[in-house]
């Protein structure tokens, strides 16, 4: 077999592949689609759960959602920026720092449940936050920390070296430099990389069901982070396993629609920008 048959059975392997994953993710979102958003509808969307009768909404799940979102994000992207700035600028090269890197790769792969199992140990148990909204924001934290790490130090090495030499040759420090030139240059892929794990932690439940609870606060919206705090993932579980409710079947199926949507709109209000701002700095190029 020559090489130009080798050529194009790899070709049209790999478009056999790429087809095949695009048909299987457009199955998948007409089946989630066309099950629930015949359920959509505002008094779903913004209600109140039923714990027995029909016709319960999901408004304090899709608010919980987005407040442990914003406080998990509020406490792991300063620490995680600041540690990949750390690895990539600051940490020399050791064996030290070679066992940070694997210690915070063998972290990202680390499953869910298992931060969750930690999070109830530490902070519902030990810290005595209970089933809160703070503690499953929290540990909702710890998933994101190792990968928002490794997204910042690759984020900033790939800017180009001439950059930091250029600023520290007219006399910047190292702050100055990072502040002022290496971040907002490497920003787009910062930006793409919480994209992704925001992304992730909205579909979130397996540590949210052991840190911020299975109920909500009476109060629609309740912003007080000790309340429990059920998530629009976390009740798409419970009302598929354990709810009596009669149209339990109906409101998973608008859950699942409405968070496939929540999560699709999220990435595309940033992830659109972040392009618009990347084809900027590289000169529209």
């Amino acid at each position: 077999m020559t090489s130009k048959h080798k050529d194009r059975m790899a070709t049209g392997f790999l478009w056999f592949s790429g087809v095949l994953i695009m048909l299987l993710l457009a199955w998948f979102l007409v089946k989630i689609l066309g099950e629930g958003l015949p359920m959509l509808s505002w008094n779903f969307i913004t209600g109140k759960p039923q714990e027995i009768m029909a016709g319960g909404g999901v408004g304090p799940q899709l608010f919980n959602s987005f407040y442990i979102l914003f406080l998990s994000l509020l406490i792991s992207v300063p620490i995680g920026m600041s540690a990949g700035i750390y690895l990539s600028i600051y940490a020399k090269k050791n064996k030290f720092t070679d066992l940070i890197r694997i210690s915070v790769e063998a972290l990202s792969s680390v499953p869910s449940i298992v931060f969750g199992l930690f999070g109830y140990l530490v902070f519902a148990s030990l810290l005595g936050l209970k089933f809160s909204i703070i503690g499953g924001a929290a540990t909702l934290s710890l998933l994101n920390l190792p990968v928002l790490v490794r997204v910042t130090e690759e984020a900033i090495r790939s800017v180009p070296e001439s950059y930091w030499e250029a600023s520290l040759a007219l006399g910047s420090t190292r702050w100055q430099a990072i502040r002022s030139v290496l971040l907002p240059a490497a920003l787009p892929n910062l930006i793409t990389g919480i994209t992704l794990v925001a992304g992730r932690a909205l579909g979130e439940s397996a540590i949210l069901i052991y840190t911020a609870g299975l109920s909500v606060s009476r109060f629609f919206p309740d912003f007080n982070p000790l309340t429990m705090g059920e998530t629009l993932s976390v009740h798409l579980w419970y009302v598929q396993s354990e709810a009596i409710v009669p149209d339990a079947k109906q409101i998973a199926q608008g859950s699942a629609a409405l968070l496939l949507l929540v999560v699709l709109a999220f990435n595309l209000l940033i992830a659109l920008p972040s392009r618009f701002l990347q084809k900027r700095l590289s000169g529209g190029k």
